[in-house]
């Protein structure tokens, strides 16, 4: 059995065990987490959870109590507030990215996109010649200061108090002012009727962006609906090499599903940076350096058609500009 597969199967145990304590930790009501194991008053089913330091405790199931936080997604004006308290971050790991594109196939499932539609991108990555390339997750990136919100007239696109910027399709009118403010590239237009769903346009909200309407901007949304069921993101859930860590910043804590770790300490001692911070976007998306990566890069090519390899040629090879980005 290889390296991969034994991975693989190891997050996918440890995530029916932990993720949901790790999602309490980090989104859930009442989730101080202490070193008591003793139940707290009025609490019915407990779930396993380890703590970032090592120790394995019991606390509430996520969303076994959703008076605080209702685990329903919000609609309307309430949509537009946020969760109380929360201040949510992402950080990804680029020693352990190899392109296996499971957290696009997460995010295209749980928000019902076609194959073609990716509002998380994978890139080929190569900051000098004398450089190896590396992959490089990118979405939004939900920032302090979102260009895009500044430039639309109908107020569709807006940031709230948790760090979370959303797009209410219901009032965008598809200018695409935001497509042009956004840096990052992180906005797609939808040009065509969305698959066919269960929810009717009168189920939908901005915490799902299910279902889409044709003629307005879809986008990655942090997934704040399972955020409030004490879930990590579908990108985090699915990605099988624990790249992608999502948590609150309030809390000082992320989680891959897997662990959980102090996000101040994390990104202090693996020197985090975010990407294009010089524009004043203030992105809260960190990203760990890709030093005494896990993988060759070339690993990430195995399962791409010989026709998509050739794109990466000039990268491969070194025949690009400084921080020259490829896409797949």
């Amino acid at each position: 059995m290889n390296d991969d597969h034994e991975n693989s199967k190891r997050r996918h145990v440890l995530k029916n065990i932990l993720a949901a304590g790790a999602g309490a930790l980090i989104v859930g009501p009442g989730s101080d987490i202490t070193d008591d194991p003793k139940p707290k008053k009025g609490s019915t089913e407990k779930v396993k959870v380890l703590t970032t330091e090592g120790k394995v405790i019991e606390i509430d199931k996520p969303g076994s109590d959703c008076k605080i936080s209702p685990c329903a997604p919000a609609r309307g004006e309430e949509a537009r507030k946020g969760i109380p308290g929360r201040s949510f971050v992402m950080v990804i790991d680029l020693a352990k990215c190899k392109n296996a594109r499971k957290c696009i196939e997460g995010c295209q499932r749980g928000h019902n996109l076609t194959p073609d539609q990716e509002w998380l991108n994978v890139f080929l990555m190569k900051d000098h010649d004398e450089a190896e390339p590396y992959w490089f997750p990118r979405q939004c990136f939900h920032c302090g200061n979102p260009p895009c919100v500044k430039v639309c007239p109908v107020g569709a696109t807006y940031k709230r108090q948790d760090n979370i910027v959303l797009i209410d399709v219901n009032r965008c009118i598809g200018c695409k002012f935001c497509v042009v403010a956004c840096p990052y590239s992180a906005r797609i237009f939808n040009w065509e009727k969305p698959p066919e769903s269960d929810l009717s346009p009168d189920d939908y909200s901005p915490e799902t962006s299910v279902p889409a309407q044709v003629g307005t901007i879809g986008k990655c949304d942090f997934c704040p609906d399972r955020s409030r069921e004490g879930k990590l993101p579908y990108c985090v859930d699915g990605c099988p090499m624990g790249a992608m860590y999502f948590g609150d910043k309030n809390e000082d804590a992320v989680s891959n599903g897997t662990e959980t770790l102090r996000f101040k300490k994390l990104i202090k001692d693996r020197v985090g940076y975010r990407y294009l911070e010089e524009l004043g976007t203030e992105p809260n998306v960190y990203y760990l350096p890709p030093v005494e990566r896990m993988f060759d890069y070339k690993s990430g090519l195995k399962d791409v058609p010989d026709d998509k390899k050739q794109m990466y040629e000039d990268i491969i090879e070194g025949n690009n500009s400084k921080r020259k980005i490829t896409r797949e």
